[in-house]
């Protein structure tokens, strides 16, 4: 009996890591926050199924014909099924979970305590109807049990985290770079990639790399890339409530901030814009103690919180927009033109007019290169090898990132954006290049919005109406105000997907030489992949 108790503990266990792995990764996407992902369970329902009917079959079955030990065989073999079945975040994920140390302590401390009660649950119940339902409360529970096992470890995270950001603080002094901190409430990774670019041809630069942008992840940084041989270190810096960029700053002490916008991306934790510009403007109030400059977009002053702040400090900002902004401007973006080989501007920089040419797709990328023309000339890089480097500039990795598609079409993959500028901004895209084929737009729409959620998509749709000829729609639950404005006018230009990769499959069989197919928006797998446990 031991050894059978045995085998059957063994199986349990092998499929609760299987499972773990699957709420370790939604965890990890949001930063370990417990009560986020205590709201992302309730908030989508996420609950077994699978192994919970199961378990419920054999208990009704138990009663009725079943002997214990082809019971406990089906058991087995069940927890050893669902275990082969379970989807691998390692492998078979958009972002892939990384077993970071953070994380394996995490999970193996949930391992282990689900262990325990499944050989509770053997040890006093013996394999009966009663032992089937107290694992099915125990499968049910797993989610919960990777959060408590997050709670338990949080103290000593708290110490291995000051412990590495001692360090950082350290190497950090040790190396004094130049500090450029970036944030916005988008545009910042993209401005991190054209600014970064600029200043690695006149000196040695490190950026935080792809969206890395909070405290732990650039204390890595700092940690493992940075070293002295440096000038620049630009840093993106991301918000997730008033005090956090104030946090990164303490970290990384700006010696130039520069801020993009002001927007309603992850507006549900912010609630208002006010308390957006706030925050944002925690950069501009770190590097203005530190006797430095403030590079900001025009549009970012249209707040009582930042207005305030720049009235202040006039004569430490330099102000980039367009010429029709209200705002004084130091950078003047006269006029842009988008073609199928990137984008061009006219801007007035100190009196002198400029034309500058970039392989860059979409006008809001106009002023994310105004920021970094004047954060670069701010710092005294000749303006000739910024407009070099502008000429030379690498697409930005998934952010309307021009590249072929298959049968002779052109695919402008714009998965990493998810709020409304940038996503219009792909739609002006479309409208305004002259092509042979069909414009088609493949979206999940845009996640956390807060209230503005439905109103944004409506709005979004009817752009998208007129501008696309097909327009396929990933998870149009998620989405019904788009949905509806495009059912309401030309049903016929719509087609609905369960999954990003259904809409692949129908675009690898559908599309035609010529089209331009945009990709706008991705949805992470905590709201795609792991509801269909």
């Amino acid at each position: 009996m031991l050894l059978i108790h045995g085998i059957l503990l063994g199986s349990f266990t092998y499929f609760a890591y299987k499972r773990l792995l699957n709420y370790l990764h939604a965890l990890q996407q949001d930063d370990y926050n417990s009560q986020r992902m205590l709201s992302w369970l309730k908030k989508y329902s996420i609950y077994d199924t699978s192994v919970s009917s199961g378990l419920l079959c054999l208990a009704v079955l138990d009663l009725v014909i079943l002997q214990t030990n082809v019971l406990v065989v089906l058991l087995v073999l069940g927890f050893l099924v669902a275990a082969y079945f379970e989807l691998n975040p390692l492998k078979q994920a958009k972002k892939s979970l990384v077993l970071t140390p953070r994380a394996l302590r995490i999970l193996r401390l949930a391992v282990v305590i689900s262990s325990l009660y499944a050989l509770l649950f053997i040890l006093l119940l013996d394999i009966s109807v009663a032992y089937m339902l107290a694992t099915i409360v125990l499968v049910q529970a797993l989610p919960l049990i990777l959060v408590l096992s997050n709670k338990l470890l949080d103290r000593q995270e708290k110490k291995i985290q000051a412990f590495f950001y001692q360090d950082a603080q350290q190497h950090l002094a040790t190396c004094n770079p130049t500090i450029i901190g970036i944030t916005g409430s988008f545009g910042k990774t993209s401005l991190k990639h054209i600014l970064g670019h600029i200043l690695k041809s006149s000196a040695p630069t490190l950026i935080t790399p792809g969206s890395v942008n909070t405290v732990m992840g650039i204390t890595r940084v700092i940690r493992e890339q940075l070293e002295a041989r440096h000038d620049y270190f630009v840093v993106e810096m991301g918000a997730y409530g008033p005090g956090s960029i104030h946090r990164l700053c303490q970290l990384t002490p700006p010696h130039f901030g520069v801020i993009t916008a002001i927007g309603h991306a992850h507006f549900e934790r912010f609630k208002s814009l006010e308390t957006v510009a706030k925050t944002k403007f925690e950069l501009a109030q770190a590097a203005l103690a530190k006797n430095g400059q403030v590079i900001v977009n025009a549009d970012t002053l249209e707040y009582d919180a930042s207005q305030q702040i720049f009235l202040n400090n006039a004569p430490q900002f330099v102000i980039a927009g367009f010429k029709t902004s209200s705002q004084p401007l130091n950078f003047t973006i006269n006029q842009t033109q988008q073609t199928t080989a990137g984008l061009w501007l006219q801007v007035l920089w100190q009196g002198q007019e400029y034309n500058l040419q970039t392989p860059l797709f979409g006008n809001h990328h106009a002023e994310n290169i105004a920021l970094a023309f004047a954060t670069a000339l701010t710092l005294g890089v000749a303006i000739e090898s910024v407009v070099l480097s502008l000429k030379n500039l690498p697409q930005v990795k998934h952010r309307l990132e021009k590249k072929p598609g298959g049968n002779g079409t052109t695919i402008l993959d714009d998965a990493y954006n998810s709020n409304p500028i940038g996503f219009r901004a792909a739609l002006n895209v479309l409208q305004q290049i002259d092509i042979p084929g069909r414009k088609i737009l493949i979206t999940p729409g845009m996640i956390e919005l807060g209230e503005s959620h439905d109103q944004e998509h409506a709005a979004i749709g009817e752009i998208a109406l007129a501008v696309c000829d097909i327009i396929a729609v990933v998870q149009p639950e998620r989405i019904p105000t788009f949905t509806q404005a495009i059912q309401n006018v030309a049903p016929e230009k719509l087609k609905l997907f369960d999954t990003f990769v259904a809409a692949e499959q129908w675009l690898t069989k559908e599309q035609q030489p010529g089209d331009w197919i945009v990709i706008e928006n991705d949805l992470p797998d905590i709201y795609e992949r792991v509801l269909k446990i």
